[in-house]
């Protein structure tokens, strides 16, 4: 099935500015001639009915009349031509036409043809797209490359009895599946983008973006281990649907393997679930990756956004909902995550619910086209203070870590991956709540869990103003 054509609905957009503009000036126009015809009748009536003894106050009035318009005219074409509201009506129309123009060229460079459409029941398109069509061979550095074959997993791998999760997403309950040698790729909206600051921002997180742990406005509750060469890193991610306040607020937790410094040569590979309103136009949490090389500038994007990802998998669509999710004090619910660099290619692995989902390859990177040299573990937010104090926006479940097993969130099994391919537990461990009354963290370790945090909050409160 081919993917459906996008078109400027006139009804849609009625009431943007080209439209208004061009409404305003024509019912201008009719109501400036209505006036003239108006004044033309008045005077036609009243020398029509002027008894004679007033002729000569008929003449001086018309004479008047007929002096005074040619002024009066010649001032309203020049207020006309020189109103500035309807200079800047016309300028702005023209801006929007060329927005939705760049708009509908960006849709149809990344929304690439399907030949199959499965309706997901939270509204979502999932178009099956042919494999070599995919937006990661739009790349220069990718022309010409052919998928890989899986990998090997690491080893002792198997030790922790992970098993394949048959139901992972929302869009899979029809029962419906994209056919082998396609990817499924949720498909991208006009309204997707208008949400965003603009069409070269899209897909990318928002600036001021992180840098270190400081950052005033993205937060973080995490735990890290850094001081070693890391070629990989793997957790149990609980999944919660916290509230997010403001439209371009985001909540997330997730996996970083990060190389490089915190400047501008920042290398990282990310993987998790978020809530991000802006995004994908709702408050669902959906699996979601991201990668850049240039510490968020202008490389990387989240999910397939931009062309970097090879994806494999015909099963899991990057960027859809999560489902199910946990719930307070009820049923739990977590995702494996695993990123993992091959030793045979040395290309960076993804592995969602037990299933390979695809690979980021080598020569996109430059840190990272070796090792990384940092791995963090933990949710983040971004608190725009929109209302002049800080957000409500949850992090994780919404409570506080020390409330524990089905109340706060968690990370259970957390294991990195050494040179040689080997799973291993974390060792010299730090932890870090940039704000913890707002949000905190809180780490354990068990026979059954291994290395395992608890973390999130509410945000605002009397603690946290």
């Amino acid at each position: 099935m081919e993917a459906k054509e996008y078109s400027v609905s006139l009804k849609r957009h009625r009431k943007e500015p080209y439209f208004v503009a061009h409404h305003t000036k024509r019912q201008h126009h009719i109501a400036s001639k209505q006036a003239c015809t108006h004044n033309h009748s008045l005077i036609l009536s009243t020398s029509q009915n002027t008894p004679p003894m007033l002729p000569v106050f008929v003449s001086l009035l018309l004479l008047l009349l007929t002096s005074t318009t040619p002024a009066l005219s010649h001032h309203s074409i020049v207020s006309d031509s020189i109103h500035p509201s309807k200079t800047n009506q016309t300028y702005k129309a023209g801006s929007e036409l060329l927005k939705l123009r760049r708009i509908r060229t960006h849709l149809m460079k990344i929304n690439k043809p399907a030949v199959k459409t499965i309706q997901s029941p939270d509204g979502d398109l999932i178009d099956c797209i042919l494999s070599h069509h995919q937006p990661a061979f739009d790349h220069p550095k990718l022309k010409g490359h052919k998928p890989l074959d899986p990998p090997e997993r690491p080893n002792g791998y198997y030790n922790n009895g992970e098993k394949v999760s048959e139901r992972l997403q929302l869009w899979t309950d029809s029962g419906e599946e994209c056919p082998e040698g396609t990817v499924p790729i949720r498909r991208t909206t006009e309204d997707d983008i208008l949400r965003a600051s603009s069409i070269k921002r899209f897909g990318r997180k928002p600036k001021p973006v992180r840098r270190d742990s400081t950052s005033s406005d993205h937060e973080h509750a995490i735990l890290f281990v850094n001081g070693n060469q890391y070629f990989g890193a793997k957790a149990n991610i609980n999944v919660w649907a916290p509230h997010v306040t403001d439209g371009y607020e985001f909540s997330l937790s997730q996996i970083w393997v990060i190389a490089g410094s915190f400047g501008n040569d920042l290398n990282t590979l990310e993987a998790g679930w978020q809530v991000s309103p802006e995004l994908y136009g709702d408050n669902y949490p959906r699996f979601f990756t991201y990668w850049t090389t240039d510490a968020y500038q202008t490389t990387g994007c989240y999910n397939l956004l931009c062309s970097g990802f090879i994806q494999t998998n015909n099963k899991i669509a990057i960027g859809a909902t999560i489902s199910p999710t946990s719930a307070y004090n009820s049923g739990q619910f977590d995702i494996g995550i695993m990123i993992w660099k091959d030793p045979k290619h040395g290309h960076w692995w993804l592995e969602y619910g037990g299933q390979l989902v695809g690979y980021w390859p080598a020569n996109m990177f430059s840190h990272l086209r070796s090792h990384a040299s940092m791995v963090q573990f933990g949710g983040e937010i971004v608190n725009a203070r929109s209302k002049g104090y800080h957000t409500d926006t949850q992090m994780g479940s919404g409570h506080f870590a020390e409330e524990g097993f089905k109340k706060a969130a968690y990370f259970r099994n957390l294991q990195v991956i050494d040179w040689d391919n080997n799973l291993l537990p974390l060792a010299n461990i730090q932890h870090l709540a940039d704000h913890s009354s707002c949000y905190n963290i809180k780490q354990g370790n068990n026979n059954v869990w291994g290395t395992y945090f608890y973390y999130g909050g509410p945000g605002r409160n009397v603690k946290c103003p």
